[in-house]
Protein backbone atom coordinates (compact mmCIF):
# COMPACT_ATOMS: atom_id res chain seq x y z
CA UNK A 1 0.00 0.00 0.00
CA UNK A 2 1.26 2.96 -0.74
CA UNK A 3 1.55 5.70 1.95
CA UNK A 4 0.58 9.34 1.20
CA UNK A 5 2.50 11.96 2.16
CA UNK A 6 0.94 14.54 4.99
CA UNK A 7 2.18 17.98 5.25
CA UNK A 8 1.97 19.23 8.38
CA UNK A 9 0.70 22.31 9.78
CA UNK A 10 2.80 23.57 13.60
CA UNK A 11 -0.40 23.06 15.88
CA UNK A 12 -2.04 20.51 13.89
CA UNK A 13 -3.40 17.21 15.16
CA UNK A 14 -1.14 14.28 13.73
CA UNK A 15 -2.85 11.33 12.56
CA UNK A 16 -1.81 8.04 14.55
CA UNK A 17 -0.25 6.18 11.39
CA UNK A 18 2.00 8.90 10.48
CA UNK A 19 2.98 9.30 14.46
CA UNK A 20 3.48 5.30 14.19
CA UNK A 21 5.80 6.23 11.29
CA UNK A 22 7.63 8.89 12.60
CA UNK A 23 8.44 6.80 15.24
CA UNK A 24 9.81 4.45 12.54
CA UNK A 25 11.66 7.16 10.71
CA UNK A 26 13.44 7.89 13.77
CA UNK A 27 15.26 4.71 13.75
CA UNK A 28 16.79 5.13 10.16
CA UNK A 29 15.77 1.90 8.61
CA UNK A 30 18.28 2.48 6.25
CA UNK A 31 21.11 3.20 8.53
CA UNK A 32 20.69 -0.45 10.42
CA UNK A 33 21.19 -2.27 7.56
CA UNK A 34 24.48 -2.04 8.13
CA UNK A 35 24.62 -3.69 11.03
CA UNK A 36 22.94 -6.55 9.11
CA UNK A 37 25.76 -6.45 6.30
CA UNK A 38 28.58 -6.47 9.07
CA UNK A 39 26.90 -8.56 12.11
CA UNK A 40 26.10 -11.53 10.23
CA UNK A 41 29.84 -12.37 8.55
CA UNK A 42 31.51 -11.37 11.99
CA UNK A 43 29.11 -14.52 13.40
CA UNK A 44 29.78 -16.55 10.91
CA UNK A 45 33.95 -16.15 10.93
CA UNK A 46 34.01 -17.03 14.29
CA UNK A 47 32.15 -19.95 14.24
CA UNK A 48 33.52 -21.09 11.24
CA UNK A 49 31.67 -23.95 9.71
CA UNK A 50 28.97 -24.07 12.05
CA UNK A 51 25.67 -22.14 12.07
CA UNK A 52 23.64 -21.21 15.21
CA UNK A 53 20.56 -19.62 13.96
CA UNK A 54 19.20 -18.76 17.64
CA UNK A 55 22.48 -16.78 18.41
CA UNK A 56 22.57 -14.89 15.25
CA UNK A 57 18.90 -13.68 15.42
CA UNK A 58 19.17 -12.75 19.37
CA UNK A 59 22.30 -10.88 18.35
CA UNK A 60 20.79 -9.30 15.40
CA UNK A 61 17.51 -8.14 17.47
CA UNK A 62 19.87 -6.39 20.09
CA UNK A 63 22.18 -4.89 17.50
CA UNK A 64 18.99 -3.64 15.56
CA UNK A 65 17.41 -1.94 19.15
CA UNK A 66 20.83 -0.61 19.95
CA UNK A 67 21.13 0.71 16.22
CA UNK A 68 17.57 2.45 16.56
CA UNK A 69 18.22 3.54 20.07
CA UNK A 70 21.03 5.80 19.08
CA UNK A 71 19.34 6.86 15.81
CA UNK A 72 16.52 7.79 17.43
CA UNK A 73 18.85 10.03 20.32
CA UNK A 74 21.18 11.46 17.57
CA UNK A 75 17.70 12.95 15.83
CA UNK A 76 16.62 14.47 19.11
CA UNK A 77 20.56 15.79 19.45
CA UNK A 78 20.13 16.69 15.82
CA UNK A 79 16.83 18.24 15.56
CA UNK A 80 17.68 21.81 15.19
CA UNK A 81 20.07 21.31 11.78
CA UNK A 82 17.44 18.71 10.40
CA UNK A 83 14.99 21.59 10.04
CA UNK A 84 17.32 23.43 7.87
CA UNK A 85 18.85 20.71 5.73
CA UNK A 86 17.37 20.06 2.92
CA UNK A 87 18.51 16.27 2.82
CA UNK A 88 16.72 16.14 6.15
CA UNK A 89 13.73 18.52 6.73
CA UNK A 90 11.24 15.67 6.77
CA UNK A 91 12.35 13.85 9.14
CA UNK A 92 10.10 13.14 12.16
CA UNK A 93 10.93 15.85 14.83
CA UNK A 94 12.06 18.45 11.81
CA UNK A 95 8.13 18.11 11.32
CA UNK A 96 6.68 17.69 14.63
CA UNK A 97 4.98 14.56 13.89
CA UNK A 98 7.06 12.88 16.81
CA UNK A 99 7.38 15.65 20.06
CA UNK A 100 11.54 15.88 21.25
CA UNK A 101 10.75 14.77 24.45
CA UNK A 102 8.86 11.68 22.99
CA UNK A 103 11.91 10.63 21.04
CA UNK A 104 14.18 11.19 23.92
CA UNK A 105 12.35 8.53 25.74
CA UNK A 106 12.00 6.07 22.90
CA UNK A 107 15.57 6.40 22.27
CA UNK A 108 16.84 5.43 25.54
CA UNK A 109 14.24 2.67 26.01
CA UNK A 110 15.23 1.30 23.14
CA UNK A 111 18.82 1.52 24.27
CA UNK A 112 18.25 0.28 27.54
CA UNK A 113 16.10 -2.94 26.14
CA UNK A 114 19.46 -3.30 23.76
CA UNK A 115 21.78 -3.83 26.60
CA UNK A 116 19.54 -6.54 28.99
CA UNK A 117 18.22 -8.18 25.61
CA UNK A 118 21.95 -8.59 24.63
CA UNK A 119 22.62 -9.46 27.97
CA UNK A 120 20.20 -12.10 28.23
CA UNK A 121 20.94 -13.72 25.32
CA UNK A 122 24.50 -13.83 24.45
CA UNK A 123 27.13 -12.59 27.24
CA UNK A 124 27.53 -9.16 29.07
CA UNK A 125 30.80 -8.42 26.97
CA UNK A 126 28.33 -7.85 24.02
CA UNK A 127 25.89 -6.00 26.07
CA UNK A 128 28.55 -3.47 27.22
CA UNK A 129 29.88 -2.87 23.52
CA UNK A 130 26.30 -1.97 22.45
CA UNK A 131 26.24 0.36 25.53
CA UNK A 132 29.22 1.59 24.73
CA UNK A 133 28.73 2.90 21.36
CA UNK A 134 25.55 4.18 21.72
CA UNK A 135 27.14 6.17 24.36
CA UNK A 136 30.12 7.27 21.94
CA UNK A 137 27.72 7.68 19.12
CA UNK A 138 25.35 10.22 20.88
CA UNK A 139 27.57 11.95 23.05
CA UNK A 140 30.92 11.92 21.34
CA UNK A 141 29.99 11.77 17.59
CA UNK A 142 26.57 13.58 17.74
CA UNK A 143 27.65 15.93 20.42
CA UNK A 144 30.88 16.74 20.61
CA UNK A 145 33.02 16.36 17.38
CA UNK A 146 30.16 16.56 14.86
CA UNK A 147 29.58 20.46 14.55
CA UNK A 148 33.53 21.35 16.13
CA UNK A 149 36.36 19.44 13.35
CA UNK A 150 35.88 18.65 10.12
CA UNK A 151 37.49 14.91 10.99
CA UNK A 152 33.53 14.18 12.82
CA UNK A 153 33.23 11.39 10.78
CA UNK A 154 36.71 9.99 10.87
CA UNK A 155 36.34 9.35 14.43
CA UNK A 156 32.79 9.43 14.88
CA UNK A 157 32.54 6.69 12.53
CA UNK A 158 34.14 4.06 15.41
CA UNK A 159 30.27 3.92 16.42
CA UNK A 160 29.38 2.01 12.84
CA UNK A 161 32.18 -0.44 13.44
CA UNK A 162 31.13 -1.68 16.36
CA UNK A 163 28.26 -4.30 15.11
CA UNK A 164 31.31 -6.67 13.90
CA UNK A 165 32.96 -6.36 17.34
CA UNK A 166 29.86 -7.10 18.63
CA UNK A 167 28.86 -9.95 16.48
CA UNK A 168 32.33 -12.14 16.95
CA UNK A 169 31.89 -11.49 20.76
CA UNK A 170 28.57 -12.85 20.94
CA UNK A 171 29.85 -15.95 19.28
CA UNK A 172 32.82 -16.23 21.36
CA UNK A 173 32.92 -14.12 24.73
CA UNK A 174 36.09 -12.64 23.12
CA UNK A 175 37.64 -9.83 20.93
CA UNK A 176 39.90 -11.51 18.24
CA UNK A 177 42.61 -9.79 15.80
CA UNK A 178 40.03 -10.69 13.36
CA UNK A 179 37.51 -8.39 14.74
CA UNK A 180 39.72 -5.81 14.73
CA UNK A 181 40.56 -6.08 11.33
CA UNK A 182 36.93 -5.50 10.30
CA UNK A 183 36.46 -3.12 12.59
CA UNK A 184 39.66 -1.26 10.66
CA UNK A 185 37.49 -1.97 6.94
CA UNK A 186 34.52 -0.14 8.20
CA UNK A 187 36.30 2.91 9.81
CA UNK A 188 38.54 3.50 6.57
CA UNK A 189 35.36 3.13 4.80
CA UNK A 190 33.55 5.17 6.67
CA UNK A 191 35.51 8.29 5.41
CA UNK A 192 34.87 8.30 1.76
CA UNK A 193 31.78 6.84 1.76
CA UNK A 194 30.60 9.75 4.32
CA UNK A 195 32.33 12.59 2.31
CA UNK A 196 31.16 11.66 -1.01
CA UNK A 197 27.83 12.32 0.36
CA UNK A 198 29.19 15.68 1.82
CA UNK A 199 30.26 16.69 -1.28
CA UNK A 200 26.59 16.24 -2.98
CA UNK A 201 24.89 18.46 0.18
CA UNK A 202 27.59 20.91 1.20
CA UNK A 203 26.11 23.93 0.80
CA UNK A 204 23.27 22.12 3.02
CA UNK A 205 26.05 21.06 5.60
CA UNK A 206 27.11 24.64 5.78
CA UNK A 207 23.97 26.46 5.77
CA UNK A 208 23.28 23.81 9.15
CA UNK A 209 26.83 25.20 10.38
CA UNK A 210 28.22 21.34 10.26
CA UNK A 211 31.69 21.81 9.36
CA UNK A 212 32.51 18.69 7.23
CA UNK A 213 35.42 18.25 5.41
CA UNK A 214 33.51 19.35 2.13
CA UNK A 215 32.51 22.33 3.03
CA UNK A 216 35.87 23.72 4.56
CA UNK A 217 38.28 22.21 2.40
CA UNK A 218 38.46 22.07 -1.99
CA UNK A 219 37.36 19.55 -3.81
CA UNK A 220 40.94 18.71 -4.61
CA UNK A 221 42.06 18.33 -0.79
CA UNK A 222 38.64 16.26 0.03
CA UNK A 223 39.38 13.56 -2.78
CA UNK A 224 42.56 13.16 -2.25
CA UNK A 225 41.65 12.03 1.17
CA UNK A 226 38.85 9.90 -0.08
CA UNK A 227 41.67 8.10 -2.45
CA UNK A 228 43.76 8.17 0.77
CA UNK A 229 40.91 6.25 2.58
CA UNK A 230 40.10 4.13 0.14
CA UNK A 231 43.67 2.90 -0.29
CA UNK A 232 43.46 2.09 3.61
CA UNK A 233 39.99 0.25 3.45
CA UNK A 234 41.60 -2.01 0.75
CA UNK A 235 44.62 -2.63 2.57
CA UNK A 236 42.53 -3.74 5.63
CA UNK A 237 40.19 -6.15 3.61
CA UNK A 238 43.26 -8.14 2.10
CA UNK A 239 44.64 -7.85 5.65
CA UNK A 240 41.98 -10.59 6.99
CA UNK A 241 43.15 -13.18 4.23
CA UNK A 242 44.86 -14.87 6.31
CA UNK A 243 41.55 -15.58 8.31
CA UNK A 244 39.87 -16.39 5.52
CA UNK A 245 39.33 -18.96 1.73
CA UNK A 246 39.77 -18.51 -1.68
CA UNK A 247 36.62 -17.04 -2.23
CA UNK A 248 36.83 -14.22 0.14
CA UNK A 249 40.51 -13.79 -0.80
CA UNK A 250 39.26 -13.41 -4.44
CA UNK A 251 36.02 -11.08 -4.19
CA UNK A 252 38.37 -8.61 -1.53
CA UNK A 253 41.19 -8.59 -4.38
CA UNK A 254 38.54 -7.62 -7.62
CA UNK A 255 35.92 -5.77 -5.71
CA UNK A 256 39.36 -3.57 -4.23
CA UNK A 257 40.76 -2.67 -7.44
CA UNK A 258 37.05 -1.53 -8.57
CA UNK A 259 36.68 0.73 -5.69
CA UNK A 260 40.42 1.92 -5.88
CA UNK A 261 39.35 2.55 -9.14
CA UNK A 262 36.19 4.76 -8.80
CA UNK A 263 38.29 7.06 -6.11
CA UNK A 264 40.89 7.68 -8.31
CA UNK A 265 38.74 8.57 -11.07
CA UNK A 266 36.45 11.08 -8.76
CA UNK A 267 40.08 12.79 -8.10
CA UNK A 268 41.42 12.96 -11.17
CA UNK A 269 38.01 14.24 -12.49
CA UNK A 270 38.32 16.99 -9.68
CA UNK A 271 41.93 17.89 -11.04
CA UNK A 272 41.50 18.01 -14.35
CA UNK A 273 38.27 20.51 -13.10
CA UNK A 274 35.52 18.42 -14.79
CA UNK A 275 31.80 18.16 -13.35
CA UNK A 276 32.40 14.54 -11.42
CA UNK A 277 29.22 12.99 -9.17
CA UNK A 278 30.08 12.02 -6.07
CA UNK A 279 27.00 10.97 -5.25
CA UNK A 280 27.94 7.70 -7.81
CA UNK A 281 30.81 7.02 -5.32
CA UNK A 282 28.69 7.03 -1.87
CA UNK A 283 26.25 4.39 -3.91
CA UNK A 284 28.28 2.25 -5.04
CA UNK A 285 30.61 2.12 -1.75
CA UNK A 286 27.89 0.68 -0.18
CA UNK A 287 28.11 -1.97 -2.95
CA UNK A 288 31.22 -2.51 -2.33
CA UNK A 289 30.95 -3.16 1.42
CA UNK A 290 28.23 -5.24 0.70
CA UNK A 291 30.21 -6.99 -1.49
CA UNK A 292 32.85 -8.04 0.73
CA UNK A 293 30.77 -8.95 3.52
CA UNK A 294 28.53 -11.18 1.82
CA UNK A 295 31.85 -12.92 0.56
CA UNK A 296 33.01 -13.22 3.49
CA UNK A 297 29.81 -14.88 5.10
CA UNK A 298 29.87 -17.14 2.25
CA UNK A 299 33.45 -18.08 2.80
CA UNK A 300 32.76 -18.85 6.45
CA UNK A 301 29.59 -20.39 6.18
CA UNK A 302 30.86 -23.04 3.78
CA UNK A 303 33.97 -23.90 5.47
CA UNK A 304 36.51 -23.53 2.92
CA UNK A 305 40.17 -23.85 3.86
CA UNK A 306 41.59 -21.00 4.87
CA UNK A 307 44.47 -19.83 2.76
CA UNK A 308 47.45 -19.63 4.95
CA UNK A 309 46.17 -22.44 7.87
Amino acid sequence: MRVREVHLVEGAPVRFRDRLLGYLALTKPRVIELLLVTTIPAMLLASRGTVNPLLIANTLFGGMLAAAGANALNCVADADIDKVMKRTERRPLARATVPRSHALVFGLALSVASFFWLWWTTNMLSAHLAAATIAFYVLVYTLLLKRRTSQNVVWGGAAGCMPVMIGWSAVTGTIGWQALVMFAIIFFWTPPHTWALAMKYKDDYAAAGVPMLPVVATEQQVTKQVVIYTWLTVGATLALIPAAGWLYASVAALAGAWFLVMAHRLHAGVRRGESVKPLRLFLQSNNYLALVFVALAVDSAIALPTLFS
